[in-house]
């Protein structure tokens, strides 16, 4: 063993993050849906000795992500941006999430490639709540990258 102490490894934390949205800084509560997956394409030769099939990688596929923030007076950033969608056009940014250290410098971000709003929700209203109100935004893509470290 050698004199120098390793600290141990710990999980990050997940509630330290920043998104920005087209080179645009925004807030949110939560997101949801980072996730990727391959199709599966099952394959056998007619002339096969083996009498089941070959798992082969096809094609990629992304969820949606879904992003919950406050709502605050005046801010209508999300539906203006949603309101653009006209005969198949819409401006489509891209997404940068980034989980943050104590420092705040990013130890984990995930880029959306030509992300484009599909939804908007707006807040739930009930006279006997207690919570601030939250809106929500679901974004489709055509990519999601991932950089650790």
């Amino acid at each position: 063993m050698s004199g120098d102490k390793q600290e141990a490894p710990w999980p990050l934390p997940r509630f330290y993050f920043s998104v920005d949205i087209g080179g645009t800084e925004a807030s949110f509560r939560d997101i949801n849906g980072l996730d990727t997956e391959t199709q599966i394409i099952e394959y056998r030769s007619g002339n096969s000795p083996d009498f089941s099939v070959v798992k082969m990688p096809g094609i990629k596929r992304t969820g949606n992500v879904v992003l919950r923030k406050g709502v605050f007076a005046k801010d209508n950033a999300f539906w203006d941006w949603y309101s653009q969608i006209k005969l198949n056009t819409i401006e489509r940014q891209t997404v940068t999430i980034k989980l943050l250290d104590e420092a705040g410098a990013p130890t984990m971000v995930w880029t959306l490639k030509n992300a484009w709003p599909t939804k908007v929700t707006g807040t739930e209203l009930d006279a006997e709540a207690n919570e601030a109100a939250i809106e929500m935004l679901e974004l489709a893509h055509e990519g999601l990258m991932i950089e650790n470290g």
